[in-house]
């Protein structure tokens, strides 16, 4: 008798285990761990001596299960041709790249162990306290931005990352406050999600072929 029920309990188990795969599958996809972009935006045109062209590419990692997240922005920043043109008379757009000019300059923006709050399954927010520099040195307001823990930071810099019904994770925004509002200004500053997350097999591909 139990020679001839084992198969049939053999076939109960596989198809226990083929159900608990199919349902796996139908489950929603786990929450990329990487992403990374592109920002692209302006300042006001009063109040940060703007307008100031933004561009730049950023990054942003989850950790401790999605609880915190560490984030960075390499920065460009130039006068537009709006802003070139008022400063003379009469108005005249003026190819100046020189730091009398357009005055470029670049910002490296970070936030570490920011923490993370989901909105929904396609958004969140990492707010914490932010360091910035200018040209790789201090800016002018690093002295207003320092703080010893656990006293709150006096600069933040707040990241909200979202999507829509087609593309889970698209748009990015990033708003300061403190200090750094008097450069960038305390609008959101709008930017593009370009990689959602890297696939783990490209990882261990990579590996592989350095090994």
């Amino acid at each position: 008798m139990h020679v001839r029920n084992f198969p049939r309990a053999a076939i109960i188990v596989a198809a226990l285990v083929l159900a608990i795969g199919l349902g796996a599958l139908a489950q929603d996809p786990p929450t990329p761990k990487h992403f990374s972009g592109t920002i692209s935006d302006y300042t006001p045109q009063t109040g940060v001596s703007g307008p100031w062209e933004m561009r730049g590419t950023w990054s942003l990692d989850l950790k401790h299960d999605a609880h915190a997240a560490d984030f960075s922005v390499a920065l460009n920043m130039t006068h537009d041709d709006y802003w070139v043109s008022i400063q003379t008379t009469p108005p005249t757009v003026v190819n100046d790249d020189t730091a009398a000019g357009r005055h470029p300059h670049t910002h490296h923006i970070s936030v570490a162990d920011g923490a993370v709050s989901w909105i929904s399954d396609n958004e969140f927010t990492v707010t914490g306290g932010v360091t910035v520099t200018l040209d790789g040195g201090a800016t002018p307001f690093a002295a207003a931005c320092e703080f010893t823990p656990p006293t709150p930071p006096p600069c933040t810099l707040t990241v909200d990352v979202k999507g829509g019904t087609l593309v889970q994770f698209s748009n990015i925004t990033m708003t300061f406050s403190g200090a750094p509002t008097g450069h960038f200004g305390p609008q959101a500053i709008h930017g593009v999600v370009r990689l959602p997350k890297k696939p783990d097999s490209d990882d261990h591909d990579q590996d592989h072929d350095h090994h």
